[in-house]
């Protein structure tokens, strides 16, 4: 027992080297901060060793205590929704022990004396409900290419993503800076047909993209959704019967298989239609001519209400007890 779980940590600690890697290489070797910033104060006066944050950071690295007013979000941040209770109990550590980890920003291209948010929104946000002058921040003068790569690796990081934020993520980088989907995948440690299978769901309903950001589905329930016509009823029915994906694959089954026997009653040739209305009439009783053009097999069922019905029908055809 004990060998199989040494076995499964080499594998966990490879799979967070593969992320780590993609956000060092953008970070590089940042300096760190010697001093919690609780120094820092809260809304008011900032204390006086941080009054050489009011002049606006050289480019470059480095971490500096900055107003948190000048810090604004940038327009890569993948997360569309914040949990209102998780911030305020955020909000309620950093008072209490302060922000311990800085945000990511660089130079507003647009707007002296200001910075886009890269990383940390979350972390920003909380602050301001803690009503925290200042915040430690990493500043760096990333592209827009860097900045929404390490702002898509920071958030998938923390894994508190909704799958549809992730995948509009990578949507953007797809889309944006012409990245292909290996490349993408070795940047954000994935594996190509994750990036494949999650940027599927962009194609579904946004009823149902909704559904997914607010986690009242997962991705296992509504993959087999994707390119239905009724993915929007069969969302509502599995949010109502609450089916696990495996139940809800079997739905799917089920209704393939249904709709294969109405397709096949459907495209009956005009041949087989006509050879139906004959032996009818021929014989008197109501049949049916079951085939299938692609084996060339098939069957006839015929209905009869009685004994002296069958012996009627079996003497037209020559099979009759006089034979």
């Amino acid at each position: 027992m004990t060998k199989d779980k040494s076995s499964q940590r080499p594998q966990k600690k490879q799979d967070n080297q593969r992320l780590g890697r993609g956000l060092s290489s953008l970070l590089g070797d940042s300096p760190v901060l010697s001093q919690t910033p609780a120094q820092t104060g809260v809304a008011g006066q900032p204390d006086a060793a941080s009054t050489s944050a009011r002049r606006p950071a050289v480019p470059g690295r480095e971490v500096r205590a900055l107003p948190i007013e000048w810090i604004v979000p940038g327009p890569w941040q993948p997360r569309r929704s914040f949990d209102k209770a998780e911030l305020n109990e955020l909000a309620a550590s950093i008072k209490s022990r302060g922000l311990l980890q800085p945000v990511i920003v660089r130079p507003h291209p647009d707007q002296p004396s200001r910075f886009q948010l890269i990383a940390g929104e979350r972390r920003w946000r909380a602050a301001q409900i803690a009503s925290l002058h200042e915040i430690p921040a990493v500043i760096s003068t990333f592209d827009d290419k860097e900045a929404a790569e390490l702002s898509l690796i920071e958030n998938i990081q923390r894994r508190d993503l909704s799958v549809i934020e992730e995948a509009e993520g990578y949507q953007a980088l797809l889309d944006r800076h012409g990245y292909s989907q290996q490349e993408l995948a070795d940047i954000v440690g994935k594996s190509r047909s994750h990036i494949a299978n999650v940027g599927r769901l962009l194609t579904l309903p946004q009823s149902i993209r909704d559904s997914l950001i607010k986690r009242s589905l997962t991705m296992g329930q509504v993959r087999p959704l994707i390119g239905r016509d009724d993915a929007e009823q069969l969302a509502a029915q599995i949010i109502k019967e609450n089916l696990s994906a495996r139940e809800v694959e079997a739905l799917i089954r089920s209704s393939r298989q249904k709709s294969a026997k109405s397709s096949q009653a459907v495209e009956k040739s005009s041949d087989i239609k006509a050879l139906e209305v004959r032996a009818r009439t021929e014989l008197g009783l109501a049949m049916r001519l079951d085939w299938d053009e692609r084996t060339e097999k098939g069957q006839v069922v015929v209905k009869v209400t009685s004994l002296e019905q069958l012996e009627d029908m079996l003497g037209k055809i020559g099979l009759g007890p006089n034979r």
